[in-house]
């Protein structure tokens, strides 16, 4: 009788003691996939949303100024014009050509083959225009203007043009988009949360203002 309890008791702690073990393993288990993918997509998603914004801010729009130069037929001198009302520029023999709504690359490419083979077998064409700048003004060591080399910050941007000096008022920072929105930066906080450092399109103005003798650093 007695070693017929001690055998009983036995298997039951040990029984418990599986189910202990399983319950420990599932609550290690990986999360369901469903779970992973749903935070990748939404990263991707908001990385598209950003870049489709950058690529409709280069893109041409009335009033920006364009520059395209010619290299491979001597009678064709270099054009400079602002693009009209109409959203054209105006060229010699192929008079005009539209220009709003299309990237400095996809308006080089129509130049090119509106000349080529109908005027020339050969033509190289090369269009720029002063929206591939961005301007940081005020309380910076090297203000003015400062080439857009792609994709940048507000940070990035005044660390471009020297950093802020020792009186910029770093916590009320300007910027004034180029159809015209004004956005405010606390810099000193986008210093620690990289969220808060908006980004920079061609044509931003960037203004760092003096800090009065009361403002926070």
């Amino acid at each position: 009788m007695k070693k017929a309890f001690l055998k009983n008791t036995l298997h039951g702690a040990l029984g418990i003691g599986l189910i202990i073990v399983a319950a420990a393993l599932a609550g290690c288990q990986t999360p369901p996939k469903d779970n992973i993918n749903f935070s990748v997509v939404s990263d991707a998603e908001g990385m598209t949303s950003l870049a489709r914004s950058a690529d409709e801010a280069m893109r041409l729009a009335k009033g920006d100024n364009v520059i395209v130069t010619f290299a491979g037929q001597e009678d064709l001198r270099p054009h400079e014009e602002t693009i009209k009302e109409d959203g054209t520029i105006t060229l010699e023999h192929i008079k005009d050509i539209k220009a709003e709504g299309k990237t400095t690359g996809e308006l080089q490419r129509d130049i090119h083959n509106a000349y080529v083979p109908t005027f020339y077998k050969r033509l190289t064409v090369t269009v720029k225009t002063d929206r591939l700048l961005c301007y940081v003004l005020g309380q910076v060591r090297q203000p003015g203007r400062q080439e857009y080399l792609g994709a940048t910050t507000v940070l990035k941007a005044i660390a471009s043009a020297g950093d802020f000096t020792d009186f910029a008022k770093r916590h009320d920072v300007v910027v004034t988009r180029k159809d015209g929105t004004v956005l405010h930066v606390n810099c000193v906080k986008a210093a620690k949360e990289p969220a808060l450092d908006i980004p920079i399109f061609p044509g931003d103005k960037i203004e760092v203002k003096p800090r009065g003798p009361f403002d926070p650093w």
